[in-house]
């Protein structure tokens, strides 16, 4: 189960979305270190959905699927605030000597983004169904499978840093501006699909 974990949680983190844009340009901006403090966020987040899955608290996944509209719009605006202070962002011509609190905001700031795409424990109630876990009494199963999860997520998004981190010194001051306007301009994207389809949501009911 842990292993198979593992595979899901790598499986589901790898896709290059919003979050891995993020980690690229913090990666890029601050060096590997707060690149994976943005990945681990993304990581436990995946885990506490592949709790909700796991475990069956069909009570909470319920309530996420029900206000799944309202988190895509805070997600949304979130995301569309992101874009913009990217955007607007210099970058550092020398790598910066981060405290831990800003580990920590950027750790915080990405879980709670990821918590906001409620439609993520889908897949993991999809996956956990097929491994026969989930709604069945399982528990220490379920407890390997979510572990699993972390791990295998985490695995990426020490990957992604390090290899983003690793040619961060051979990027010029003008590349690092053009690459903080590429990076504002995708998550003010996503920001505003987001909304667009909350809006439109709410529109239809």
């Amino acid at each position: 189960m842990f292993l198979r974990g593992v595979v899901v949680g790598f499986s589901i983190a790898a896709p290059v979305g919003p979050i891995g844009v993020l980690c690229i340009r913090r990666s890029l901006a601050s060096g590997m270190r707060m690149g994976l403090a943005v990945g681990l966020g993304a990581a436990t987040a995946d885990a506490a959905y592949g709790c909700v899955a796991g475990f069956g608290l069909t009570a909470i996944s319920g309530f996420l699927q029900a206000q799944k509209v309202w988190l895509a719009l805070l997600g949304g605006a979130f995301l569309c605030y992101l874009g913009v202070r990217t955007w607007l962002s210099e970058p550092a011509q020398q790598a910066a000597n981060v405290r831990g609190d800003h580990y920590l905001t950027s750790y915080l700031s990405t879980f709670f983004l990821t918590l906001t795409n409620p439609a993520t424990i889908l897949s993991f109630i999809a996956v956990f169904t097929a491994f026969g876990v989930g709604l069945s009494s399982n528990y220490s199963g379920a407890a390997w499978l979510v572990f699993g999860v972390f791990i295998g997520s985490a695995i990426w998004w020490l990957i992604l840093s390090g290899s983003v981190g690793a040619f961060r010194s051979r990027i010029s001051v003008t590349r690092m501006r053009w690459i903080n306007r590429m990076s504002g301009a995708l998550l003010f994207l996503f920001g505003v699909l987001a909304l667009g389809e909350s809006v439109w949501t709410l529109t239809l009911k």
